[in-house]
């Protein structure tokens, strides 16, 4: 294979105008390691805060460039380190990867450690692989923080975008009662077909009224995935012995009087973790909803997008060698 391959590049951080494609090094493989020819890359909502350096040393490594975005991808592995056994070439994966310090999926390859990789699910296509993995685990961590028990009724708060949709269907599979908080007409009717028992614009609706309605004696759990006045109020809804859920990197984080209540966390990306979540993918009808993939020459207008209203999550395709 070529010793280089086209990506979308960092030269420095900033705006989105600093985002083009350019050739660059293919990255080397380690002995555990898998390098993934890149199908699609999942466009995170945090990709804006990285690109903008507000991750610059949050990770204990110094960033370089040319810098290369993108956590979440799926597509085919071309090469495998000589002490990998679970995966071969050929294989169709998808992976929750750090950008820092070997590249991101925003390229033509990622290259992951084994670690880090799942078979795709033979159901979902491979837009829905490439976006599901560190959304979906971050979602199955809250609810794990949350401890709730089938018939138990949670508060889903961001409940139409990345983490918050996958939180809705997860709960559901556990047999958790569902309230979802969601954002606009489109994100409410969203996460009522995912099987939401009750499901509020959280723009236009009080949260707190619906959460009275729902469990008069206050919820048992939240996974809050949107900070802010709103999702306060809201809270104060769960009941005195109620978990919340607060991932961390949420903004804007809670006041210390709410602190004190919540669980910080991190979402589990382990071979363990990613076993778990392709369990429940088989046995239920839990997928990602892509809103809209972006080519390679639009990633300018796909981190636009992240600026404004959309449900779901966002797709790149990334860059081809002609």
């Amino acid at each position: 294979m070529s010793r280089t391959m086209k990506a979308i590049v960092l030269d420095r951080f900033g705006d989105e105008s600093e985002l083009r494609e350019r050739s660059v090094p293919v990255p080397a493989i380690g002995t555990r390691d898998v390098l993934i020819r890149v199908e699609i890359a999942a466009i995170g909502s945090w990709d804006r805060v990285e690109r903008e350096g507000h991750y610059e040393g949050a990770f204990g490594i110094p960033s370089t460039f040319p810098y290369i975005l993108g956590w979440d991808g799926a597509g085919i592995i071309d090469a495998v380190g000589d002490d990998v056994t679970r995966f071969a070439r050929g294989d169709r994966v998808y992976a929750a990867s750090m950008p820092v310090p070997r590249g991101g999926f925003y390229a033509e390859y990622a290259v992951v450690d084994e670690e880090f990789v799942a078979p795709a699910p033979d159901r979902l296509t491979t837009e829905q692989a490439g976006v599901l993995a560190w959304d979906a685990l971050t979602a199955a961590s809250g609810l794990d923080a949350i401890d709730a028990r089938s018939g138990d009724s949670v508060m889903i708060f961001g409940a139409s975008g990345g983490i918050g949709h996958l939180a809705v269907q997860l709960a559901k599979h556990r047999g958790l009662r569902v309230l979802a908080v969601a954002s606009g007409e489109d994100g409410v009717s969203l996460v009522r077909g995912l099987g939401a028992d009750a499901a509020i614009d959280g723009r236009q609706q009080d949260a707190l009224t619906a959460i009275e309605r729902f469990a008069s004696g206050g919820l048992d759990g939240a996974l809050v995935t949107a900070g802010g006045d709103d999702a306060e109020r809201a809270l104060t809804g769960v009941a005195p012995a109620g978990r919340i859920a607060w991932p961390r990197g949420v903004n804007p984080p809670p006041s210390r009087g709410l602190a004190e209540r919540v669980t910080f966390y991190d979402g589990d990306r382990s071979r363990a973790a990613l076993q778990r979540l392709n369990d429940v993918i088989e046995s239920s009808p839990l997928a990602p909803h892509v809103s809209r993939v972006f080519e390679p020459d639009q990633v300018v207008q796909g981190h636009l997008a992240l600026r404004h209203h959309y449900v779901g999550k966002l797709a790149l395709r990334p860059p081809r060698s002609s």
